[in-house]
């Protein structure tokens, strides 16, 4: 199970280089870079933001998702004045829909209630949850 609080995304790279499969001279051409620096990006707690998306791109898999789930998951609640507020302002920044969520990300909202951490109530409120995602979520696991 992925724990999002302490990510190494150069360690989770490795990982996903080595169930991939490809060779060390795909991986240098498409990164532009020498096996110096590829050793260095897999010992690197994080990575520029181009970079991350390249290794997204290449070994097809969502690197960027690893930090929205650490945000969902550690960010500090929201007071409702401040979430009230945000959605009324407008922004030049996209907007998206939903919110993503992961079956680790659900396993740790069940969990929360499981051990009686949290009400339902409190993760509707501390983590924006739908009320109605919330009761699926509880109905199918």
């Amino acid at each position: 199970m992925m724990l999002f609080k302490d990510i190494h995304i150069g360690e989770l790279i490795q990982k996903r280089v080595k169930e991939t499969g490809f060779s060390s001279d795909r991986l240098l051409n498409f990164m532009q870079c020498s096996h110096n620096e590829l050793s260095e990006m897999y010992k690197s707690k994080s990575l520029d933001a181009e970079v991350l998306l390249k290794w997204s791109k290449l070994l097809t898999y969502d690197f960027f998702r690893i930090y929205s789930q650490h945000l969902l998951l550690y960010s500090p609640p929201l007071s409702s004045d401040y979430y009230q507020k945000s959605k009324q302002e407008k922004t030049q920044l996209p907007e998206f829909r939903k919110n993503i969520y992961t079956v680790e990300m659900i396993d740790f909202i069940l969990n929360l209630l499981k051990t009686n951490e949290k009400t339902k109530q409190q993760i509707i409120e501390d983590y924006k949850i739908p009320k109605t995602t919330l009761y699926k979520w509880i109905k199918k696991y």
